[in-house]
């Protein structure tokens, strides 16, 4: 497990230095209880902490993806023979790791070669250590509420994250598709977004839910320009993203 320092995150960027509207905002959905300032759901990386990599022989980036990967193989793999039912469990396919979190009541599936790393003020955080975009982190608030229907529709719900939390004051931000699934009796919203910056433009898929007394969100991306090569593989992760009773 790594430790990443300046890896910004909505917390970091925001609820430090946050104002009076957002602080209201973020009262009126849920996401504080008992007067206890929480962190705020989501990832943000700041245009100003992501660098393009230079690019490297295939060779290269083959031999450090596969010595990269062997340190995650083996604590997701002993996840598996855990208790928790079958059904809560992030099924197992090619080309995926599978995370559970026994303690907070989820589970999903990560791309292989993807590393854990630490990130203040999220619960998960997973990332590719060549390409500085694509990653995947979960985070988790304290909700009074009991389904995700009480904050609106989808696209309410969306533009609200995107606007607030997923992505930089000084980003273009463009909604593309929300939607709604319903698992084991769970609704979850779902939607993919564009942020743009001036060096950059990140693709992105979210998902949201409420169980457990908790907000999860779950959001996963790329950069535009590796957008067409990595958006199933990023689409199974926010499909195979459950939460469970704990």
């Amino acid at each position: 497990m790594v430790l990443v320092q300046n890896y910004i995150t909505p917390c970091q960027a925001y609820l430090p230095n946050a104002s009076s509207s957002q602080v209201e905002v973020m009262h009126q959905l849920g996401w504080f209880r008992s007067g206890r300032n929480r962190r705020a759901p989501g990832c943000v990386i700041r245009s100003e902490n992501v660098t393009e990599t230079s690019t490297s022989s295939c060779q290269d980036r083959l031999g450090r993806r596969q010595f990269l990967a062997v340190g995650p193989t083996i604590a997701p793999l002993l996840l598996m023979t855990s208790q928790i039912p079958t059904s809560f469990a992030a099924e197992n396919k090619k080309g995926f790791l599978p995370v559970t979190d026994k303690k907070d009541g989820y589970s999903f599936l990560y791309p292989f070669g993807w590393q854990e790393v630490v990130v203040e003020g999220e619960d998960k955080v997973f990332k590719d250590v060549i390409e500085p975009l694509e990653s995947a982190s979960v985070n988790l608030v304290p909700s009074s509420k009991e389904d995700i229907r009480d904050f609106g529709s989808p696209q309410q719900v969306a533009e609200t994250l995107i606007k607030k939390f997923l992505a930089s004051p000084s980003q273009k931000t463009k909604l593309i598709e929300a939607s709604e699934r319903i698992v084991d009796g769970k609704t979850y919203y779902m939607f993919e977004f564009v942020a743009q910056a001036p060096n950059y433009t990140r693709h992105a898929l979210t998902v949201v839910c409420i169980g457990n007394g908790k907000f999860y969100t779950l959001t996963t991306g790329a950069n535009e320009r590796r957008w067409g090569k990595m958006k199933d593989r990023l689409h199974t992760v926010v499909d195979s993203f459950q939460i469970f009773n704990v």
